[in-house]
């Protein structure tokens, strides 16, 4: 068990009250949307740690542990949201709004926190200051905003997944829209498809092939 992610969280409990932890995925890829979470894990230890003690940064787990941590945290989190913003939206307002955009929806919703944990280095617009706080690389620093991370990749895996069976020319299963080098040669060979992000895609040329 990752220890020091639960230690960050009680610290900022004994400061704060209730905490929420919210994270993205999605912000790098070519195509499809960015899905933010946000959660709040229970404070009782140890049963809810044994549950969740593999917890980590979802970059940092095979998709088996990612899949198996979403449902130990939608089951046993005391709140649990997300929130994905369109591709079209995306290119509309870029990435870094679309982003916390997302954020500001899925924390909005949930009742009863007191201070949230955002990834990043951004705090959320909408939200004021005072009761949030940007944590550089928080993944890896806090198990909400790890547990976010992973509801965040997780779902948006699957919609991809889902986008896959749409349009199975650009193989969005494997690469989940990522700037993989078989996602340069699809959308040299097919061109752009619906989901594809137009403000990512101006630029591709043949030297990415």
């Amino acid at each position: 068990m990752n220890e020091a992610l639960f230690e960050f969280d009680a610290e900022m409990r004994r400061k704060y009250g209730v905490i929420v932890g919210c994270d993205e995925a999605g912000r790098g890829p070519l195509a499809g949307p960015v899905v933010a979470a946000a959660v709040i894990l229970s404070p009782e230890r140890p049963a809810v740690g044994e549950k969740l003690a593999k917890l980590n940064d979802s970059k940092k787990l095979n998709e088996d542990t990612r899949e198996m941590l979403f449902e130990e945290i939608r089951q046993h989190a005391v709140a649990v949201r997300a929130f994905c913003v369109s591709p079209k939206v995306i290119d509309e307002i870029n990435i870094l709004k679309a982003s916390l955009f997302a954020m500001y929806k899925c924390l909005t919703p949930i009742k009863g926190w007191n201070y949230a944990l955002i990834d990043g280095n951004q705090l959320v617009p909408q939200i004021d200051a005072g009761i949030q706080k940007a944590v550089v690389k928080g993944d890896a620093k806090s198990a909400s905003i790890a547990a976010a991370s992973i509801v965040a990749k997780v779902l948006r895996d699957r919609i991809m997944k889902k986008y896959h069976n749409k349009y199975p020319d650009y193989n969005f299963a494997q690469h989940k829209g990522y700037p993989t080098k078989a996602h340069y040669e699809a959308i040299k060979t097919f061109g752009l498809s619906p989901i594809h992000r137009l403000s990512f895609c101006k630029n591709i040329s043949d030297k990415h092939i």
